[in-house]
């Protein structure tokens, strides 16, 4: 593969990526500590054609890309947790229409406003169900300067795929980070890019939400000829409001299947010196770099210690982590939240013994705590 090194911040990396991806429009609003996204987001755009639209709160921010996803535009919106809290009603539109969408998620100190300038990975069960009712989220979360640029590629892939909003989480420390990435050259990228379908035939042969059991909407981009109607009721073959049984269950399945059922196309992890470990470290985003800063003291130490990094948080690698699990003896959960996501883990493994080192006021976990915790163990 043909790469390029840029220096640059995590969040303004993930900007360039949704240029480079295709993406063509941006609606948002700032909020710390995505706000860089949306800066060169207001630069790019107008350069390739696009569209970067400032709106009056997070609610018109995320409408907005919504619109232009209706479109058949490659969108997408950038916010932190409370930004997230505000669109959670249109977030469950865009899963109930099935309308792609990117949301970059760089996430702070919380509940409620938190600690606006501060780390934290407390998003991670927000991300899983963002808005009520059943539907299967797509959540990747970036371990490095390089992932914030090909998880955002990755993300508008998986959108037009299976067509549905995709987030990808960042943290305050990874999106401010500034340092060197090895990334993919635009024309690799490019070449990558894996448009969404769209139906070519006879206008009245047209039923956009009338496809397999386990397969997406067909969308045409509105204002191209095709009539279908958007609704976030429950909704027939071409999108008008229903209540009959069949129709509905077959309608709420099939938004859990078009994900459970391809996880294969989804999951993507990484794993470091665990072929011999006698203990997992579980971390993600930020927190993992310092686990490997750990495992490689431990390991000096004589201590066989390794990292489980889930780069796909949703759907979980749970046969991955249940195989793990299954001859590791010890499992060590290291979030920047009270385990979120070691809640998963205990459900994905069956075990109740898993650990965990927690941090929630707003600072790092460092490479000592890690490893004074494992020699806990």
């Amino acid at each position: 593969m043909a790469t390029r090194e840029i220096i640059s911040s995590g969040n303004e990396l993930s900007a360039l990526a949704a240029r480079d991806a295709g993406c063509k429009f941006f609606g948002g609003y700032p909020i710390t500590p995505s706000s860089e996204i949306m800066h060169e987001m207001s630069d790019m755009m107008p350069e390739i054609g696009g569209v970067c639209i400032q709106m009056e709160d997070e609610i018109a921010g995320v409408a907005a890309a919504i619109g232009a996803g209706m479109a058949g535009v490659r969108t997408m919106t950038a916010t932190s947790g409370p930004g997230i809290s505000l669109k959670a009603e249109n977030l469950g539109l865009a899963q109930m229409t099935e309308v792609p969408l990117v949301v970059v998620n760089v996430m702070r100190g919380g509940p409620s406003t938190g600690l606006p300038t501060r780390v934290s990975q407390g998003d991670v069960a927000q991300a899983k169900n963002p808005s009520h009712g059943d539907y299967k989220s797509i959540t990747l979360c970036a371990g490095s300067l390089s992932e914030c640029y090909t998880e955002t590629v990755r993300a508008f892939n998986l959108a037009d795929r299976f067509m549905q909003p995709v987030f990808v989480l960042l943290d305050e420390t990874i999106g401010h980070m500034h340092g060197k990435a090895v990334v993919p050259t635009e024309e690799e990228i490019r070449d990558g890019i894996v448009p969404r379908k769209q139906f070519d035939g006879p206008a009245e042969e047209y039923f956009p939400y009338q496809c397999e059991h386990d397969q997406p909407a067909v969308l045409n981009p509105m204002f191209k000829g095709y009539r279908y109607h958007f609704t976030g009721l429950h909704h027939d073959k071409k999108g008008f409001p229903t209540e009959e049984i069949e129709t509905c269950r077959k309608l709420i399945q099939r938004l859990e299947d078009k994900v459970e059922l391809h996880k294969d196309e989804i999951e993507l992890n990484e794993e470091f010196f665990l072929e011999d470990a006698e203990v997992m470290i579980v971390a993600y985003g930020s927190v993992s770099l310092a686990a490997k800063e750990a495992i490689r003291h431990l390991r000096a130490e004589g201590i066989k210690a390794g990292l489980f990094r889930p780069i796909t948080l949703w759907p979980s690698p749970q046969d991955r982590m249940r195989e793990l699990a299954a001859r590791i003896p010890k499992v060590l959960c290291v979030e920047l939240n009270i385990g979120q996501y070691r809640d998963e883990v205990q459900r994905s493994t069956g075990r109740l013994d898993i650990e965990g080192l927690f941090k929630v006021n707003g600072r790092p976990i460092s490479p000592y705590e890690i490893v004074n915790k494992v020699k806990e163990l």
